[in-house]
């Protein structure tokens, strides 16, 4: 939980008041024109008020911007270690990643992901908290924790899976007992016994080989050249929450992520937002219009895709988007030119170097 300490009042800044204040007391009660009642006095007097109560409503203006401002740093350092920023490579893969929350002024919501690098090939987690904004930030902290940590200590998918589940399961009986301490967590009209996220596990392999494990969550797509399509259309398991896992989950082979093509991740906010005539956006139709222009980097792939989102719905979602774009660029680097004396031309390395996107903030 993220707790925002307003600083007491400090000497220093209660001066200013109080010379207001003495101001006008003083010329109230020790000017001998505020004691006549002629037109001339009263206009003066009022000027004298009127001056007083501006200066203190523009200090307590001042002071209230800072404290403001104070609070939105600590919110987007509070942020940003949750749903940390991704590297733009990662083994050999570009990656770009951002967020988009429904709630303003949020840098994240109740979407999350992670990718990380380890020695069982690169992990990756997409998911979608039920509800959106600021209120599922809690439940956003437990899973990637867990996943930061299963990722490297666990030999397969499956194991990290039960480890999320574990986790997800732990955090919703410490909410309940925090929320509802006289009921415990058998009630089964218990607002958190109906919490449930949807999880995408994936793993890729340093020859490419796909593997995932789905809970409910929409399947990325695959960017082959100039073709947009699902990367599996299996039916994915329940999601995590109010249906135990199976003994075993059966990790799913997906085939493989060859040079040059690239993986589009996302939450379901992305195909469910309306525009006012309620019509759904088509993240299809946003990816092919990138692919045209092939190849495309991922962070080229992210603006397209938001700014198509935020002018289909107008500026204003109404739930929470996230989106993570990987590419394998491991064999780019074989097929880089090279300069006649054998360097890297500079063109080619400019080329090669992408800088990764903040996460996005709806304001």
């Amino acid at each position: 939980m993220i707790r925002i300490k307003a600083r007491a009042p400090t000497g220093r800044a209660a001066v200013l008041p109080t010379v207001w204040g003495a101001v006008a007391v003083g010329y109230k009660f020790g000017c001998p024109l505020a004691q006549q009642d002629g037109l001339g006095a009263r206009i003066v007097t009022s000027a004298v008020f009127f001056a007083v109560g501006t200066g203190l409503i523009f200090h307590v203006r001042r002071a209230l911007l800072q404290e403001l401002r104070l609070a939105r740093r600590a919110a987007r350092a509070a942020q940003s270690v949750v749903l940390r920023p991704l590297p733009p490579r990662l083994d050999g893969l570009g990656v770009a990643a951002a967020q988009l929350s429904a709630d303003r002024g949020a840098s994240v919501g109740g979407d999350l992901y992670e990718a990380v690098a380890t020695e069982h090939g690169v992990r990756v987690v997409m998911g979608d908290v039920r509800g959106h904004g600021l209120a599922a930030l809690g439940t956003v902290a437990a899973l990637l924790g867990s996943f930061r940590e299963a990722a490297h200590d666990e030999p397969g998918l499956d194991r990290v899976l039960a480890r999320l589940d574990r986790a997800l399961a732990r955090h919703l009986r410490e909410r309940a007992r925090a929320e509802h301490p006289a009921q415990g967590t058998g009630d089964p009209d218990n607002p958190v016994a109906e919490e449930f996220v949807t999880v995408l596990l994936l793993e890729i392999g340093r020859d490419g080989e796909l593997r995932a494990l789905n809970c409910g969550h929409p399947w990325p797509y695959l960017l082959r050249s100039t073709r947009v399509e699902p990367l599996t259309r299996a039916d994915p398991l329940p999601p995590l929450g109010p249906f135990p896992l199976p003994p075993e989950p059966a990790v799913r082979s997906c085939g493989r992520l060859l040079a040059g093509e690239s993986l589009v991740l996302f939450t379901d906010g992305a195909e469910d937002a309306r525009d006012g005539r309620g019509r759904f956006f088509s993240l299809p139709d946003a990816l092919r219009a990138v692919v045209r222009e092939h190849p495309v980097s991922p962070q080229t792939v992210l603006r397209t895709v938001f700014g198509a989102l935020l002018q289909h719905t107008a500026g204003r979602p109404t739930d929470d988007v996230a989106v993570l774009v990987l590419r394998n660029d491991r064999g780019a680097r074989r097929n880089r030119p090279k300069a006649p004396d054998g360097d890297t031309s500079h063109s080619a390395a400019r080329a090669a170097t992408t800088t990764h996107p903040q996460p996005t903030t709806h304001r």
